[in-house]
């Protein structure tokens, strides 16, 4: 979902991340690359036999229909292990001082909860461990002995108005999704809510609303709503939002399933620094330098020479992203005759003369059927490069595409940013982009029709 919402020159230049002139070795080391050239494991989803859960965050104002919305998901997974974690079992207990003035304590301001307990619960949950979630009894203000026991699950979903504050608690996410709810339909759950659930009088309800609850969802609440990925009008009503969410997880979660049964297999969540991450594939050594101050710095520099190969010409939008990551590279071309199925008849190739001695970056937005792929592997291994010292980029792909080069190429990595749902009649990648080279070159009369649009900050929002 996220890869429709944005225009192919957006995908491509993106590709390339942030470049830095040089990498720190402990940076590195920190995210699991090796100077010493051995393999690590992989960023796909899958690391040391687990498999990491899918995190969706839900946020949104009080009583916006937030907890309906994680309903309908639970509801249409049924297939899948799904545990709801809630923000409000982690509010701090009132000491016997605030509870003489219990209707003074503002519930909805970030310092209520104790974030550090809910963030250490959460990666425990995302590592595969069970944890124990407090359990908060709202007559009382405290939380009562027993906790609730949670064990690790497909899917992880974290609901509650301020789970979008903490940047740290968001870096865990896959998904955010903003609940956007009238305020007049908010105040009028609140008090059905409060009264009939947590024993409340209406006019306890409207002091603390109009004095805590109103003010905190301006200052607090809805400013993390630029975070979100999603955006849902109308929450729970909007069945159209749930299903096309619903879709969306099970394409992620099918890609968990790839990863394990290709190893070789990286695709990058929720990103698209795919030429960056490619290169961290790379081994490295360390290298000091001088600098102009004087200072010795400590880096790493490819401990084998590298170069880049585009498949004409959707490969080539590529190109600029690989440059800005190592200048001055090397990028040989390969030109393949792709109709229909066939993509086997090789028409052009220029390739460094040196390559067998090289590390090699194919390039290839689209991974379709594969049959191209196959084609331009063969040509490198035909001139010499060794199998392990070559890395599939591209930036979609088809599962029958994956299995097609993994089982023919085992020790080729393939890194890429998304996988499809798979093939039409005429072996499109579905639902994809179209012909990429026609797109990113402005070739073709493409006119997009989606069932959701991007607002003013380039968010998904759901019809």
């Amino acid at each position: 979902m996220g890869s429709t919402s944005r225009t192919v020159d957006e995908v491509v230049d993106a590709a390339a991340g942030v470049h830095y002139s040089a990498l720190r070795l402990e940076e590195l080391n920190m995210n699991g690359s090796s100077v010493s050239g051995e393999e690590q494991p992989t960023t796909s989803g899958v690391e040391n036999g687990h498999q990491e859960p899918f995190v969706i965050g839900v946020a949104g104002g009080a009583s916006s229909g937030k907890s309906t919305v994680c309903k309908m998901i639970i509801d249409q997974l049924r297939d899948q292990r799904v545990v709801v974690v809630t923000q409000e079992s982690f509010y701090y207990g009132l000491s016997d001082e605030e509870l003489v003035h219990v209707h003074d304590y503002n519930f909805d301001h970030p310092d209520a909860f104790d974030t550090e307990l809910l963030l250490s619960c959460m990666e425990n949950l995302k590592h595969g461990k069970a944890v124990d979630i407090p359990n908060y009894n709202f007559k009382t203000y405290k939380s009562v002995a027993s906790a609730r026991k949670v064990n690790p699950s497909d899917v992880i979903i974290l609901e509650g108005i301020l789970v979008f504050h903490d940047s740290r608690v968001r870096d865990l996410m896959n998904m955010k999704i903003f609940v956007d709810t009238d305020a007049d339909v908010r105040l009028t759950r609140r008090i059905r809510r409060d009264t009939i659930e947590k024993g409340r009088d209406i006019k306890t309800v409207l002091d603390q609303y109009s004095k805590f609850v109103k003010p905190a969802f301006e200052d607090f609440i809805l400013p993390t709503k630029k975070y979100a990925d999603i955006i849902i009008p109308r929450g729970g009503d909007n069945d159209v939002a749930i299903d096309l969410i619903v879709q969306h997880i099970r394409t992620k979660l099918g890609q968990h399933d790839l990863c394990k049964v290709h190893p070789n297999l990286y695709v990058i969540q929720t990103t698209y620094q795919v030429v960056e991450h490619g290169l961290g594939h790379l081994p490295f050594k360390e290298k000091q330098v001088i600098t102009p101050t004087g200072s010795v710095y400590t880096g790493v520099e490819f401990s084998k020479r590298l170069c880049g190969i585009s498949v004409i010409r959707s490969g080539e939008s590529m190109e600029n992203a690989l440059r800005a990551c190592c200048k001055g590279i090397k990028i040989g071309k390969i030109l393949i005759h792709r109709e229909g199925d066939n993509g086997k008849q090789l028409i052009y190739h220029n390739l460094p003369k040196d390559i067998a001695n090289r590390h090699v970056l194919l390039l290839d937005p689209i991974l379709g059927t594969g049959n191209s792929a196959v084609q331009a592997i063969s040509l490198l291994l035909k001139k010499g490069v060794q199998e392990t010292n070559i890395i599939f980029l591209n930036l979609i792909s088809a599962p029958q595409g994956v299995h097609v080069v993994s089982k023919r190429f085992p020790r080729v990595k393939i890194v890429t940013s998304e996988i499809e749902f798979g093939l039409n009649d005429d072996f499109r990648v579905i639902p994809g982009m179209g012909e990429f080279g026609d797109r990113y070159f402005g070739t073709d009369d493409y006119q997009s029709s989606t069932p959701f649009f991007c607002d003013e900050k380039n968010r998904v929002r759901l019809l």
